[in-house]
C-alpha cells in the first residue's frame, strides 16, 4: 500500500499561500489542483464575521481552541528519561490504557503501527514542510474521546466547531499525558493532535479494536458512534496489541445510507463497496467555507452512537437494521436536530 503525502490533504494544501516556498513547490509539481485551491482560498475564512454561521462569541470560540492547539502543539516531542524502567508488558499496556481512560477517554486500545499506515511527507506546518516522516515508534496506544451530540445535531451551526475542536483539545492533553509518562519510564514517544499527526488516525483505531470506518470515512467507534475523535501516542515501549472484533457497521451502512442523502456537498459515496467509500476533500470543504464551519452533518445524521449503540449491531439481522432505519426516519426525518 503506497503511503499518504500529508501535503496532498486539503487541511494542509489551504494554508499554502501565494508567495512563499510551499506554494511554488506543491503546485509546481500539482498544477492540476492549483485552481480548485485558491478558488477555496479566496472564499471567507471559517469562523469570520462574513459567513452565515458567525456568532460574535462562539465563532471566536472555535478559534482560540486551535489558537490553544497550536500554542501546545511543541510538546508532542520530547527527550526520554536516561534510564529505562523495566516493565511487564501485560500490566504495563493495562496501566497505560486504564490511565487514559482515568484522563478522561471513552476508550483506549493498543497496536503495532505498519510502516504503510504513516505519512510519507509532512505538510500541515512551514517549519516541518516536505520532511520525511519518522516511523521509528511503531508501537501506538489510541484511543477515542467523546463528542457530545447535543451541540453537533445544531449542524451545520457554529456549535459544531466549537465542540469539535473542545474534543480536539481534549484529546491532544490526554495524549500528552501519556507521552510524558513514558518518556520518564525512559522510552520515546510522541504525541499525535490536531495539525502535528505523523499519521491518518482513522486507520489506527480501526487496528487498535476502537471501532470501524463508517461510509461517511470518520470512524464509528464501538463506544460513543459517530461522536467521538481519536487521539494516539507512537513509542518504542513495548506493548501488549489488542485486536479488533468486528461490529458490523459496514453492513449496516451499506444499508443505511442517511449520511448520502444528507450531504450537502453531495460527496459520499453510494457504492455498496466499502472499498469505494471515500469522500471528495475538495467538495467537502467547499461547504465547510460555505457555512464557516466544519459542518457536521453527515456525523449528526448518523444513529450510531445516539439511538443506536455501536455494540448492538453486529446480533442485528438485515431485517431487524431495516427496521430501525425506517422507525429512526419516521421519529426524527432526515436527521436528528437540536436547535441552536
Amino acid at each position: 500500500m503506497k503511503r499518504k503525502d500529508e501535503r496532498d490533504i486539503m487541511f494542509a494544501r489551504i494554508n499554502y499561500n501565494p508567495g512563499t516556498p510551499q506554494y511554488d513547490d506543491y503546485y509546481s509539481r500539482h498544477p492540476e489542483k492549483k485552481e480548485t485551491d485558491d478558488e477555496l482560498r479566496s472564499r471567507f475564512e471559517l469562523f469570520s464575521p462574513q459567513t452565515p454561521t458567525f456568532n460574535e462569541i462562539l465563532s471566536p470560540a472555535a478559534d482560540a481552541n486551535f489558537d490553544l492547539l497550536a500554542d501546545i502543539r511543541h510538546l508532542c516531542e520530547g527527550e526520554a528519561a536516561p534510564d529505562k524502567t523495566m516493565i511487564d508488558l501485560h500490566e504495563a499496556s493495562q496501566v497505560i490504557k486504564s490511565l487514559a481512560l482515568k484522563y478522561g477517554a471513552l476508550d483506549a486500545g493498543t497496536t503495532f503501527l505498519d510502516d504503510e499506515m504513516f505519512y510519507s511527507c509532512r505538510g500541515r506546518l512551514p517549519e516541518s514542510y516536505g520532511d520525511k516522516v519518522d516511523t521509528s515508534l511503531r508501537n501506538a496506544i489510541v484511543f477515542t474521546v467523546k463528542m457530545d451530540e447535543v451541540p453537533i445535531n445544531t449542524a451545520p451551526a457554529i456549535s459544531v466547531s466549537v465542540e469539535t475542536s473542545r474534543a480536539y483539545i481534549e484529546a491532544a492533553v490526554i495524549g500528552l499525558q501519556i507521552s510524558y509518562l513514558i518518556r520518564r519510564l525512559g522510552y520515546e514517544a510522541r504525541c499525535h493532535m490536531d495539525a502535528n499527526y505523523l499519521l491518518p488516525l482513522v486507520p489506527a483505531a480501526i487496528k487498535a479494536g476502537l471501532g470501524e470506518r463508517g461510509r461517511h470515512s470518520l470512524l464509528i467507534s464501538r463506544e460513543n458512534g459517530s461522536f467521538a475523535r481519536i487521539g494516539a501516542v507512537s513509542t518504542d515501549m513495548p506493548l501488549e496489541f489488542d485486536t479488533a472484533e468486528p461490529l458490523g457497521i459496514e453492513r449496516f451502512c451499506k444499508i443505511c445510507r442517511r449520511c448520502i442523502k444528507t450531504c450537502p456537498a453531495r460527496t459520499i459515496s453510494d457504492s455498496q463497496k466499502p472499498e469505494d467509500w471515500h469522500i471528495d476533500q475538495e467538495l467537502c470543504y467547499s461547504r465547510w467555507r460555505h457555512f464557516g464551519t466544519d459542518c457536521g452533518i453527515c456525523i449528526s445524521t448518523c444513529p450510531i452512537g445516539q439511538d443506536l449503540p455501536a455494540g448492538e449491531i453486529a446480533g442485528m439481522s438485515n431485517k431487524d437494521i431495516y427496521n430501525f432505519i425506517e422507525e429512526y426516519n419516521e421519529k426524527y426525518g432526515t436527521r436528528k436536530r437540536t436547535t441552536s
